[in-house]
């Protein structure tokens, strides 16, 4: 028997067919599909200006620009989620400042918000981990009342929602991933949802190189940009993927009911690990993940389940323990909760080929390796 990826990328043959079609017709770098896909965009965002890029990392950085914010100002954000939710902060110059974690949702947690912003704070990023959303009601509440923008790190959260809104159709700036492993992909990329035409504007201008072009041969630069902008090709792929978007989230929804109902109510009391909140209404299940008990370190469970034709991943190690960030006066013990989570946490496979009996494999050798 083959061995079970934790994740698996869908690209079907009309999807390769019309990356051929693109191919062949001659324009393959940012055209009419990347107008297309970021039209497609916003009408899921409810009519909001969308911008595409060529990662999901980028699109941070630039809201964080948009907003003004560099050197001198403070940003808050989650040890928990890929280091580039924090290298974003330190590219435009500012001091990421970084909260601990809630211990069940494994976000950022926003009881203790509060207590974390100073006078020169002026943003927030909170990551949606496995597409579950924060508190949006709260999040926003804080943010008004100190007066700070707000760049939501969905990047795993595309389908998400909160009280019935799509995540992305509200708020202020959104950043969405479609690298390979996210519920849908441009194979890399990314998108960032826009308040205003004159955001969308200058978030034109940030992704290829600060020009402003006009008439037949006017072009201005009045803005330092980079070399941002979205292909063709991938915009192509990920026309075909947003499709399906409706019937992905459902499916992984589902395998997420299966993990829980196949494991049974006593898996975490029998083996002390933690299951991820039984979230089946907001949450697009971008990960399932499980937080090991201390009796069993990650690389062990991950070398077992291999024996077993499992392969785990695991997302994510605590930034702030990254030498990058120990050089800038981080250290051990200073987010406990992220610290222990970030030690134990693993993904089980998860993705829209996953079926319910491969969910039945992962679940028995769960019990075979912890039980």
């Amino acid at each position: 028997m083959s061995n079970l990826p934790f994740s698996r990328p869908y690209i079907d043959e009309a999807t390769i067919a019309d990356v051929g079609e693109v191919l062949r017709s001659g324009w393959i770098t940012s055209g009419p599909k990347v107008a297309e896909f970021e039209a497609r965009l916003s009408a899921l965002f409810g009519g909001r200006p969308v911008r595409t890029f060529n990662s999901g990392t980028c699109t941070m950085e630039i809201a964080l620009r948009i907003a003004g914010i560099g050197p001198g100002d403070e940003v808050i954000t989650t040890p928990i989620s890929w280091v580039a939710t924090a290298n974003v902060i330190l590219e435009v110059g500012a001091t990421p400042v970084f909260v601990d974690i809630d211990p069940a949702t494994r976000n950022l947690d926003l009881d203790k918000l509060a207590a974390a912003i100073t006078p020169r704070t002026r943003a927030i990023i909170p990551v949606y981990l496995a597409g579950k959303p924060v508190d949006m009601d709260k999040l926003y509440t804080i943010a008004r009342q100190h007066n700070l923008r707000v760049v939501e790190d969905a990047a795993q959260a595309i389908g998400s929602t909160w009280k019935g809104q799509p995540i992305g159709s509200f708020g202020d700036f959104v950043s969405f991933s479609f690298q390979a492993n996210k519920n849908i992909t441009t194979s890399e990329g990314g998108c960032l949802v826009l308040n205003n035409a004159e955001e969308a504007a200058l978030a034109e201008k940030y992704r290829l190189q600060g020009v402003t072009r006009g008439g037949w041969d006017g072009i201005e630069v009045d803005v330092l940009g980079g070399k941002f902008n979205m292909t063709d090709i991938a915009a192509v792929i990920g026309l075909h993927q947003l499709a399906e978007l409706d019937a992905i989230t459902a499916h992984r929804r589902e395998l997420a009911q299966h993990y829980f109902a196949t494991l049974g109510a006593e898996f975490e009391a029998k083996t002390g690990a933690q299951l991820p909140p039984a979230d089946f209404t907001d949450t697009n299940w971008h990960l399932f993940q499980l937080v090991l008990p201390e009796r069993m370190t990650r690389p062990e469970f991950m070398a077992r389940m291999k024996e077993h034709g499992i392969i785990a991943g695991f997302h994510y190690a605590p930034i702030h323990l990254f030498k990058l960030y120990r050089e800038r006066g981080f250290h051990e013990g200073m987010f406990p909760i992220a610290e222990r989570v970030g030690r134990q946490i693993v993904s089980l496979p998860m993705f829209y080929q996953l079926t319910k009996a491969d969910v039945e494999r992962v679940c028995k050798a769960l019990w075979d390796v912890l039980g």
